[in-house]
């Protein structure tokens, strides 16, 4: 990572530090954001995109935000649930409050519609035997023979 780009996503915690504790983490080829481990914004190509859902995606239309979208291998653009924040809000954590509480809201939906993980099977190990444990029976009988 450029030393331009790790001022980019130091820059970018700073605006959603208001939020809670911001952290970063490398994913699809720019950053993920989470704040208080709740997943909200992307980084990608030193542009910062916020989620969003049916509920904001309107505010952030309004405002002139982009949504991120790339292109499959076979030509179709997927437009992702992320859009780029007012370019004002990208100046101080002041003016990215409203936009990055919009994103944890779209975010906290959205994990809060997701099923619940289901419990993991615990495998379970053979009982080995030890001195404590009395030998089956059928093993008695031969060692008493």
């Amino acid at each position: 990572m450029s030393s331009a780009d790790a001022e980019f996503v130091t820059h970018c915690l700073e605006l959603l530090s208001p939020l809670g504790h911001a952290r970063a983490r490398r994913m699809f080829g720019g950053h993920g954001l989470y704040v208080d481990d709740l997943f909200l914004a992307l980084i990608i190509s030193d542009t910062l995109y916020l989620k969003t859902d049916d509920s904001t995606r309107s505010q952030f239309q309004a405002a002139g935000c982009q949504p991120f979208d790339y292109a499959t291998r076979d030509g179709q653009r997927i437009v992702m649930a992320y859009w780029t924040a007012p370019q004002d809000a990208m100046e101080s954590p002041a003016l990215m409050l409203p936009w990055g509480r919009l994103a944890m809201a779209s975010a906290l939906r959205a994990a809060a519609s997701k099923r619940p993980a289901a419990p993991r099977k615990t495998t379970a190990r053979p009982r080995q035997a030890t001195a404590a444990t009395p030998a089956p029976a059928a093993s008695r009988r031969k060692a008493g023979r």
